[in-house]
């Protein structure tokens, strides 16, 4: 019971990490989050963590439970290992200037710079700004909730927690920003999320 409220727990902090790091980018830079704002973000990532979390489930059911267990811990540790090098793919994008900031997505431009959320520039995420913001930035609980289902640890239990830690991550990271302007958190928050993720992948397979 309580290794699987921990694994709950570390999948919630894991899946919302970037967002301290989005929330700090906003207070240095004096971009407003509202709490309803925040909600919308943060009900997005409890959503896509519960439907992730079903997907999981569902896999469970037609696949060998030794290898769904193996499948669901080798997804989060390669994703974990995807988010813990983002830094440096990011500093060797930069150094080459091959990057266009026109061709690609909005999911990935926010990813890497999350100031592009802010579409009008209006120094405040918008509702509809929030629906953008929050869809980038659950990416993360996708691969949190599938992991929940796969080893049906509580997808109920883990989106809720998921969309709390969003909520509290999100609003808090963006006023401590704003208020102490501590900026090295971003890159520090992904290094963290990332081997998060790899060591709930690890101790699954344990």
């Amino acid at each position: 019971m309580w290794s699987a409220a921990a694994t709950i727990v570390a999948i919630g902090i894991a899946s919302n990490l970037d967002n301290a790091g989005v929330g700090i980018a906003y207070g240095v830079r004096k971009v407003h989050i509202s709490w309803l704002a925040n909600l919308i973000i943060a009900a997005i990532s409890w959503i896509a963590t519960f439907l992730s979390g079903i997907v999981g489930d569902t896999i469970t059911r037609y696949v060998p439970a030794q290898a769904a267990t193996w499948t669901g811990a080798c997804v989060v540790v390669l994703v974990g290992l995807w988010v813990f090098t983002e830094p440096w793919r990011k500093q060797r994008r930069l150094k080459q200037q091959r990057y266009n900031q026109d061709s690609a997505n909005v999911v990935s431009r926010i990813l890497r710079d999350p100031m592009e959320a802010d579409f009008d520039k209006s120094q405040t995420i918008s509702l509809k700004e929030a629906v953008v913001l929050g869809v980038a930035l659950a990416l993360n609980a996708l691969v949190g909730g599938f992991d929940a289902g796969v080893v049906h640890i509580g997808i109920v239990w883990t989106s809720l927690v998921v969309g709390v830690f969003s909520f509290v991550l999100l609003g808090l990271s963006e006023y401590l920003g704003r208020r102490y302007a501590a900026e090295s958190l971003g890159d520090k928050a992904t290094y963290v999320a990332g081997l998060l993720l790899i060591l709930i992948g690890i101790h699954q397979l344990w």
